[in-house]
């Protein structure tokens, strides 16, 4: 038994430091809250996890058998972490794919914008015509403004194309504009929690009752949604210098 604990232990450290590895380097670069929720991807996480620290381990402890000759305990050992390599490269091409490159503002609301979510025509656009805030492969998740073009024109044939399956406003980067141009238009699109259309009665109390939690006004038109897929978030602003002073979830 001694035998197959420490097959265990060593088996458990060394998937650990890989995950924490992996894991670490996605959250400290892209996956910082709000990050993590609002692109749903604790799933995922939780598949990896399961894998390289719960089956892999533990399927080690089950045939790490001191009778058993040396040569077959490897074959044994290195399929166990072949099936824990792929299911550890899954989870990192999962979360590269969807990583957080844009939290946007656009008309009314706050929204995030994923890699997957932009067309590589877009992106070769934005390169082209707005290399300052187009992604790269190392960029990190940025804050700015995602207005319609000024050509009516132009601004009706997104507006179109979007409800026919083409790149919304905030996917197209070649039209973004640093977060400190927007925010004359974002104090006007501020609203009070209780006028908040996404949210329930319910989930606007809970809100409230965070927002005065934290000290800070629950009655002013100080707050905005942020949207992630299907999940919503209320952003507090200071009213004076529009600076974020707080994310909630709404239960």
């Amino acid at each position: 038994m001694k035998f197959r604990l420490k097959a265990f232990g060593l088996h458990l450290a060394g998937s650990a430091a890989a995950l924490t590895l992996v894991l670490g380097a996605f959250w400290l670069g892209w996956y910082r809250w709000p990050g993590w929720y609002l692109a749903s991807v604790l799933h995922i996480v939780g598949i990896v996890v399961m894998v390289d620290l719960v089956l892999g381990p533990t399927l080690t402890l089950i045939v790490a058998n001191p009778g058993k000759p040396r040569a077959e305990l490897a074959r044994d050992i290195s399929i166990i972490v072949a099936v824990q390599l792929i299911a550890l490269g899954y989870g990192g091409v999962t979360l590269w794919r969807g990583r957080p490159l844009y939290y946007t503002f656009s008309a009314d609301r706050l929204e995030l914008v994923q890699a997957s979510d932009l067309k590589a025509d877009d992106i070769k656009a934005g390169r082209r015509e707005n290399p300052a805030l187009a992604p790269s492969w190392h960029s990190r998740p940025r804050w700015i403004w995602a207005p319609l073009p000024e050509s009516p024109e132009e601004a009706q044939k997104i507006v179109g194309g979007t409800l026919f399956g083409g790149s919304d406003i905030i996917q197209m980067p070649r039209y973004f504009r640093p977060w400190e141009q927007g925010v004359a238009e974002l104090r006007k699109q501020l609203k009070r929690v209780d006028d908040m259309p996404y949210f329930t009665p319910a989930e606007k109390h809970t809100l409230k009752g965070r927002v005065a939690q934290l000290g800070l006004p629950a009655d002013q038109t100080n707050t905005m949604v942020m949207w992630g897929g299907s999940r919503r978030l209320l952003v507090v602003f200071d009213r004076e210098t529009l600076a974020v002073r707080a994310l909630l979830e709404p239960n």
